[in-house]
């Protein structure tokens, strides 16, 4: 990390998991735990724990976010979200395009790029995710995938808006797997993705976005990770489940 560039950024994943009163019970436990953290932290609830969560949180340093939004505003899509309904309920920040979402719900790389229109446009701050299969890493075409993943979900995106947007590496094989990159595997990718937004925009840009990493972060392996330069903090699935091991990681991510 470089704090002196820009924003180390903590944020939990929470999937689908907790009902909203275990999620209350789980923010009693978090806020108290991260009160004097020196990053930001964030954490994505599913839908139906959001108001009880933008309930919890009013007056802490943790954020809320959402786990995906449409790119309509209202319409005929049943099941969806609306980014709009989200920050009226007082949400701030929507991760968009995690590879669940594209590995079970057809989630592309173009519809990734519209959901970003459309959460910037209703004033949310956007973690787009990319990262790469097993297969695509072994057979050496990690910067093409993650190349065009950043590129496609960019476009059309001035330079302005980028401080209202944070990118997520995560390798699709390190996802509640188990395995982790090893810190020099995230630090790589991280700086090759920061390459790719120097070349769309100009350095400046490129050294001011907030680069997670993201994919089986844990206590055990959080300092070597976050010691990359190019490695900003994270996007924390199992982990942001269980209140000390978050707040290890945001110990972690604060120094």
């Amino acid at each position: 990390m470089d704090k002196s560039k820009r924003a180390a950024v903590l944020a939990g994943n929470w999937k689908m998991n907790k009902t909203p009163a275990q999620a209350a019970e789980l923010l009693d436990a978090i806020i108290p735990a991260v009160k004097d953290a020196d990053c930001t932290v964030i954490c994505c609830t599913p839908f139906v724990d959001l108001s009880v969560a933008v309930e919890k949180c009013k007056g802490t340093n943790v954020k809320i976010g959402a786990q995906n939004c449409h790119f309509k505003e209202s319409g005929a899509y049943t099941g969806e979200v609306a980014a709009n309904m989200l920050t009226e309920m007082g949400v701030e920040y929507v991760i968009i395009g995690h590879s669940e979402r594209r590995q079970y719900f057809g989630e592309t790389d173009e519809t990734v790029n519209l959901r970003t229109k459309a959460a910037l446009a209703a004033g949310l701050k956007v973690i787009i995710c990319v990262g790469e299969m097993l297969d695509e890493r072994e057979n050496g075409v990690f910067e093409d995938i993650v190349g065009r993943q950043t590129k496609i979900a960019l476009l059309g995106i001035d330079k302005a808006e980028l401080k209202n947007i944070i990118i997520a590496y995560e390798p699709v094989w390190a996802i509640g797997t188990g395995k982790t990159a090893t810190a020099e595997q995230a630090g790589e990718a991280c700086g090759y993705i920061r390459s790719v937004v120097a070349k769309l925009y100009d350095n400046e840009a490129a050294e001011g976005l907030t680069i997670q990493y993201g994919g089986s972060m844990n206590p055990g392996n959080a300092a070597e990770l976050l010691a990359q330069k190019d490695v900003d903090g994270g996007l924390i699935g199992g982990a942001s489940l269980k209140a000390p091991d978050f707040k290890a990681l945001v110990e972690a991510a604060s120094k």
